[in-house]
């Protein structure tokens, strides 16, 4: 799957919908489970397209097989709110066997709609204290999945920000306003602030047209830094996010390394892509008899450092050698 080349890939995303149901409805010789998918990005977004396709490597290396003993049912969101409410409506519908989701309005909005349907989540944040479930350890209810990160982690952007930029005073926190997990990440960072010597400036955006304006106001030349927060909003417009840090010449640091190979300067998180494939064996031990309940809240096995080196040296910056070293990607 990961050599699949994007334009097959979109073919593929585009006709899952339809096409999918056809094949399986044609084979007769196994008992078909039917799985649900709701995600919150584009069908024709790269990062989409990759967590999609993990997903599916990690079902086949489980044995199942679209067409022949499983069927696919898949909705796109792209923080439209009333395109997700519906899609919720359409899979529960359907009484899927499981339902793989992620962010926390997706899943608010399944635990909603059904207490009988397993819900598998990936990349949520503080799935307990979001009240998603009820412990790591014994999820309860119908729902369970592999969590995105603690928000203490939060606290290691601005540390890594001064490790990359040590003369920035004045950073910036972009969240969305629309994600209630926005505001732990914020608070673990102002909670370490003033042991970097940095003025916070939190800018609470809700559109493209904010996160331009938000920014530009913000900015005041050299010496500035931007951190960017796990949120729908950010993935979306994050070729944006990218092109104004870089027009105001903030250090910016992002939560998942596809913001640099996009051309952002770095990224400390986990890997959301390999969050998707793990999901795929929760599915599958859901489709051999387990319940949600049972299953615990994995957490991210490994945290990500991504750098780019050409955005470092358009911001006349020195990378540590320290920090090279301990990279997990170097883009040149």
């Amino acid at each position: 799957m990961h050599c699949m080349k994007r334009r097959d890939l979109i073919t593929l995303l585009g006709g899952a919908a339809m096409a999918w149901p056809l094949a399986a409805r044609a084979q007769q010789g196994e008992k078909l489970r039917r799985i649900g998918i709701l995600m919150n990005l584009a069908a024709d977004d790269p990062q989409a397209q990759a967590r999609f396709a993990a997903f599916l490597q990690g079902l086949q290396e489980a044995g199942w097989a679209v067409g022949r003993n499983v069927q696919i049912d898949i909705r796109w969101g792209d923080r439209d709110v009333e395109r997700n409410r519906k899609n919720v409506g359409e899979l529960v519908a359907l009484t899927p066997d499981a339902i793989l989701a992620t962010t926390f309005p997706l899943i608010v909005a399944l635990q909603q709609a059904t207490r009988e349907v397993p819900i598998v989540f990936a990349g949520i944040i503080d799935p307990v204290g979001a009240g998603l479930v009820a412990s790591l350890a014994r999820p309860g209810g119908n729902t369970t999945g592999l969590a995105g990160f603690e928000y203490g982690m939060s606290a290691k952007w601005l540390e890594l920000l001064k490790e990359i930029a040590p003369l920035i005073k004045r950073v910036a926190v972009l969240r969305d306003s629309f994600t209630p997990v926005g505001i732990g990440q914020l608070a673990a960072i102002q909670g370490v602030a003033p042991s970097f010597g940095v003025e916070l400036s939190p800018l609470v955006v809700r559109d493209s047209g904010e996160i331009e304006s938000a920014i530009a106001s913000f900015s005041r030349g050299s010496n500035d830094g931007l951190v960017v927060t796990i949120s729908t909003l950010a993935e979306v417009h994050r070729d944006q996010i990218i092109a104004l840090a870089a027009r105001y010449r903030l250090s910016a640091i992002y939560p998942f390394r596809t913001f640099v190979r996009s051309g952002g300067l770095i990224s400390y998180g986990p890997d959301i892509v390999d969050q998707f494939r793990r999901a795929a064996g929760y599915v599958d031990r859901i489709l051999k008899g387990e319940k949600p309940a049972d299953l615990p809240v994995q957490q991210p096995t490994k945290l990500e450092l991504a750098i780019n080196l050409k955005a470092a040296k358009a911001l006349d910056l020195e990378i540590p050698p320290t920090l090279l070293a301990t990279a997990d990607e170097v883009i040149e």
